[in-house]
């Protein structure tokens, strides 16, 4: 069974209906809400990609060069599902997810580039990049459920991680031991206004959250008062990042 199934067959049975991902993007005015549902349709389009369109075997280093947004954790959680290998890497890939400013860096290495605007609500970009293929125009069009070609098993490979690979029970424990070293539980609404930089960022920031069966807020800006509005307005009970004063700091 793959590090997805696990991380979301949970969160669906806990609260299919209610926000799992909350992202803001105050440059834009964007505010995302991703219910445990939601997430699950664009993982299973996104699986449904790698495999589909770009024949993407289980085992193959798929790389993944993107911020902390809603968008990445769809990716992420749709390459696992798939069978994918993911690397911050890009070098020697058989697909590169990344941002416009980094496809030129991405297709020295991979085979198939998926470029991600990162528009608000999914939109797809104004402007194509050749050789590269819109995340947002060709997700919606994929199947709304996923069957991998093959079954997962919890030890296939995951994760390429400094020289290592961790397999797909791996990356499901690493994520429980960090959600216990963090002191995240159950319920927790976790703001997060840290970067996403690689793995260490995506287990912790990302993976350790759902596997504690919290929720998160995605939110890049610093500004104290912005912050404090936010934490009120989404019931926030810990926060990563800045302090605020009578909420919870979750220290890495």
């Amino acid at each position: 069974m793959a590090a997805t199934d696990v991380l979301l067959a949970a969160a669906l049975r806990r609260d299919p209906s209610g926000p799992l991902v909350t992202y803001y993007d105050d440059a834009s005015g964007e505010r995302t809400e991703l219910s445990a549902t939601t997430l699950a349709n664009w993982v299973a389009k996104t699986a449904n990609l790698v495999q589909g369109e770009f024949a993407a075997e289980p085992g193959d280093r798929i790389a993944v060069r993107l911020p902390a947004h809603w968008q990445t954790a769809a990716v992420l959680l749709g390459i696992w599902a798939a069978g994918g290998v993911v690397t911050a890497d890009s070098n020697d890939c058989a697909v590169a997810f990344c941002t416009p400013d980094s496809v030129a860096a991405a297709s020295g290495g991979a085979a198939d580039v998926v470029v991600l605007g990162l528009a608000p609500l999914g939109r797809p970009m104004q402007h194509p990049i050749d050789a590269a293929v819109d995340y947002a125009a060709v997700v919606p069009i994929q199947p709304d459920a996923f069957t991998a070609w093959q079954p997962i098993p919890p030890d296939a490979p995951a994760l390429a991680w400094d020289g290592r690979t961790l397999s797909g029970a791996d990356v499901v424990t690493a994520a429980t031991e960090r959600a216990s070293a963090l002191g995240l539980g159950s319920g927790d609404r976790i703001l997060m206004t840290l970067p996403w930089a690689g793995p260490a960022d995506w287990i912790d920031l990302l993976l350790a959250p759902l596997a504690a069966g919290a929720s998160l807020i995605i939110s890049s800006v610093p500004v104290a008062a912005v912050l404090v509005r936010r934490v009120e307005s989404e019931a926030v009970t810990a926060i990563c990042g800045p302090r605020i004063e009578g909420i919870r700091s979750v220290s890495r």
